[in-house]
């Protein structure tokens, strides 16, 4: 017989809340190899990730992936890191507290807005905890994945589920699997892109560099390829770039097989081997700064296109907690909890303790301890 998890005994009259289960992908706990080998261990462990048959993966994993990555992605890391920590981890928090904080503004306290990572820490299982704890018993997720892909999205789907399967009290539960091409978030792009030009002068050419993955999953079913090419033409479209002002790439390829074509780090080169000087980057696949970002694209790739002949790579920084990106984030979460009690005008929240009361106080006269 299952074994359920229970984070407190239920208590009748306690107030209920919204929970806001916002998720990213992770990053080491420091910038050293011991603890980029923890977080490389359980990424790439993933299926969702590295879909090769167990057996031969672990052989692959273990005996050499793990013994000589890790020294190299913490050389990485290092160039990146800040004094507050992993980049992906200062932005992925400034997101979370500022969505927090105007949902707490417009629900009272009703709401709960917790970050869990899908691979190292806070973990997925950490942030349920603490929403449970919180007496959260409506949950909706989003992961910070624009564009959905079976590696990440369906990822978290299937690490949430699967720890709230565990949970003897299941809360009522939406989930968020994209939004590529919603209105706020392609109009928070391309205003980033002007604030950037305004502020730092144009490029001859925009590129899009979104992370690659095996070409197998497009061949697969999956959509990201095509989720990816849809938000790359609206963001030009609202920026009116011709055909020839902007490219589509692919980036961050690892092993021997096919990954998405063309690939950013061939594609640089040959820009700057055409003649282009001057290239503006933008990862719109990227809701918060990382490692992808900030080290493969603005150093790697700009020494790549230098090295060719290039001038000038200029990174245009990912959303991160701009003011239009998190509004656009909060009323995407707005939309999806729809029909529950926080999203009604008529709903109050003293007239929701009030019944609390009145319910506590039923059900201790009906026998109940607590």
């Amino acid at each position: 017989m299952p074994t359920f998890q229970t984070s407190a005994k239920h208590e009748h009259g306690l107030p209920e809340s919204l929970g806001v289960l916002l998720v990213n992908l992770g990053t080491p706990d420091e910038p050293t190899p011991a603890a980029v080998r923890r977080y490389l261990k359980q990424f790439l462990w993933d299926p969702r990730v590295i879909e090769v048959p167990r057996p031969l993966w672990w052989l692959i994993l273990h005996g050499y992936i793990l013994r000589f990555r890790p020294a190299r992605s913490a050389e990485a890391y290092q160039k990146v890191w800040t004094d507050d920590g992993s980049p992906l981890m200062v932005h992925s928090q400034d997101i979370t507290r500022s969505i927090g904080q105007i949902l707490e503004s417009r629900y009272s306290a009703q709401v709960n807005v917790e970050l869990g990572m899908s691979y190292g820490e806070p973990s997925i299982d950490s942030a349920l905890n603490r929403l449970y704890a919180n007496g959260s018993r409506r949950i909706i997720c989003l992961p910070l994945y624009p564009q959905y892909s079976g590696t990440t999205t369906a990822s978290v789907f299937e690490a949430v589920t699967t720890a709230l399967s565990r949970r003897r009290w299941v809360p009522e539960f939406r989930f968020i699997n994209h939004y590529h091409d919603a209105r706020g978030y392609i109009a928070a792009q391309a205003q980033n892109i002007r604030d950037y030009w305004e502020q730092n002068g144009r490029g001859e050419k925009l590129l899009f560099s979104f992370h690659g993955v095996p070409r197998a999953t497009l061949e697969s079913g999956d959509p990201y390829h095509c989720q990816c090419q849809k938000t790359a033409r609206l963001i030009a479209e609202s920026l009116d770039l011709g055909e020839d002002e902007w490219i589509i790439t692919f980036q961050s390829r690892v092993g021997r097989a096919e990954w998405l074509r063309p690939y950013t780090d061939e594609s640089v080169i040959k820009l700057a081997e055409d003649g282009v000087r001057r290239l503006d980057v933008v990862c719109p696949g990227f809701a918060a700064d990382c490692l992808e970002t900030l080290e493969e694209i603005a150093m790697q790739n700009s020494g790549f296109f230098k090295a060719a002949g290039g001038d000038t790579l200029n990174y245009i920084p990912a959303l991160n907690a701009r003011d239009d990106h998190v509004e656009f984030l909060v009323r995407l979460i707005e939309k999806h909890i729809g029909g529950w009690p926080e999203s009604s005008t008529d709903w109050s929240a003293s007239d929701d303790a009030h019944e609390r009361g009145r319910s506590r106080s039923r059900a201790l006269a009906s026998g109940a301890s607590q």
